[in-house]
């Protein structure tokens, strides 16, 4: 009885869980389906789920429509100078706040607590200012600087470094190591999980960011994927089929990116989660 009360349960988790997935999965299906119909057949009602002649002149439409290669290469850019960024000081920053001692330690990681709780909305005048002072409007490099710093990794990577035995810096110092050099020879590599769901979380919201990039950057060279794709979206008319080719397009590099580091990322996730 207890075996086939137990087999119940799991049958009713796992037909919760494979529900649920479809549920996730299903605009992704809608997506596919539509970047292949016609513009009568997506904006169709009651709505068409097949198409009756797969489009696959959409592609090649939206592809001759913008630069995509363009904006791959303005993306990438964005992504790699802001993971980059974000690993070396959230890192610091972080060691900084779970390891060492020093007058304002609180007040200083509470002002990150502060920062996280705020709606990034907030920080875009100042920002915006802070890159026209510099001259970067326009720029690629309008596009990395306000994310350098990020108040989420260095939370997320505070957790890490409490976790760490503290031995291991008692033994680096007996040896004769600085604090510099028991940072970066020691404790940074060990959290090498923490560094790698970082990356991961620092690339993902580089990719989705939308706003910043259509504020600082107006030439079409310029623009990333993400605002590439919603000049597809038209004022009184949008070519429904065009813009989910486009979006397909757009958005196949970070699925590859998360199934090549989906165990690094789940860990990492798991790890930090599991101190407070």
């Amino acid at each position: 009885m207890k075996n086939l009360n137990k087999n119940k349960r799991h049958i009713l988790t796992h037909a919760i869980l494979i529900i649920t997935a479809g549920i996730m999965i299903l605009p992704f299906l809608w997506m596919i389906l539509t970047s292949v119909k016609t513009i009568s057949e997506s904006v169709q009602m009651p709505p068409k789920i097949f198409p009756e002649v797969i489009q696959w002149d959409n592609y090649s439409a939206v592809m001759k429509t913008l630069p995509f290669a363009t904006f791959y290469v303005n993306t990438i850019l964005m992504m790699v100078g802001r993971v980059i960024g974000t690993v070396i000081f959230s890192a610091m920053a972080a060691y900084g706040c779970a390891r060492l001692n020093f007058p304002g330690k609180n007040i200083f990681f509470g002002l990150v607590l502060v920062q996280m709780m705020i709606p990034g909305q907030i920080f875009v005048v100042p920002q915006y200012l802070i890159v026209q002072k510099l001259g970067l409007l326009n720029t690629v490099s309008a596009l990395i600087v306000p994310g350098v710093v990020s108040a989420f990794g260095t939370f997320l990577l505070r957790q890490f470094f409490m976790g760490l035995p503290k031995e291991l810096e008692e033994a680096a110092r007996l040896d004769g190591c600085t604090i510099w050099q028991t940072f970066y020879k020691i404790m940074f590599p060990l959290s090498r999980s923490g560094l790698i769901a970082l990356g991961i979380f620092t690339a993902l919201f580089a990719f989705k960011d939308l706003m910043w990039p259509l504020i600082v950057n107006i030439s079409v060279d310029k623009m990333t994927l993400s605002s590439g794709i919603a000049s597809l979206s038209g004022q009184y008319s949008t070519n429904y089929p065009q813009l989910m080719a486009g979006s397909l397009l757009a958005i196949w590099p970070m699925l590859l990116i998360f199934i090549i580091f989906q165990k690094s990322f789940i860990e990492g996730i798991s790890t930090s989660g599991g101190k407070l």
